[in-house]
C-alpha cells in the first residue's frame, strides 16, 4: 500500500491499493476544499465520471453522470454513498469491469477504511 500526501492550496492527494478478491485494485484520491475527487480502476482510464452532493430539499444526495455511459451506474452510486458519508460534494471514476454489488461493497468498505486511517487526506 502507497501513500502520498501534498498540501499547497487546500489540496490533498492520496494514492493507495489494496488486493480485492483476485483482483489488484488502485485508488486516487484528491481533496480539494469542499469536495472529493476519487478514481478507482486497475488500469489507467478515465472511462466514467460521476457528482454526488447532499441536498437539503432530500436525504439522499443526489448524483449525476458526467462522463460515460449512463447506464453505467456503480460511478454514481459510489458517490451517492461516500456524498452521504461525507457531507461533501462527490466526483467518483469508477473504472473496473466488475460492478456486482458484493465487489462494489468491498471497494466501498476499503475506501472507507482508508478514510478512518487517514481523514486529513479526505
Amino acid at each position: 500500500m502507497a501513500a502520498a500526501g501534498g498540501g499547497g492550496a487546500g489540496i490533498a492527494l492520496h494514492d493507495f491499493s489494496g488486493r480485492l478478491g483476485e483482483q489488484r485494485v488502485h485508488f486516487h484520491a484528491m481533496r480539494l476544499r469542499d469536495s472529493l475527487f476519487l478514481w478507482v480502476g486497475a488500469a489507467p482510464a478515465l472511462a466514467s465520471l460521476a457528482v454526488a452532493m447532499c441536498s437539503p430539499r432530500d436525504s439522499v444526495p443526489v448524483a449525476a453522470s458526467l462522463l460515460g455511459d449512463p447506464s453505467d451506474t456503480a460511478s454514481a452510486c459510489l458517490a451517492r454513498r461516500l456524498a452521504s458519508k461525507t457531507k461533501k460534494q462527490i466526483f467518483v471514476s469508477y473504472n473496473l469491469q466488475n460492478t456486482d454489488s458484493s465487489f462494489t461493497l468491498l471497494i466501498e468498505n476499503r475506501i472507507k477504511e482508508e478514510m478512518m486511517a487517514f481523514p486529513e487526506k479526505f
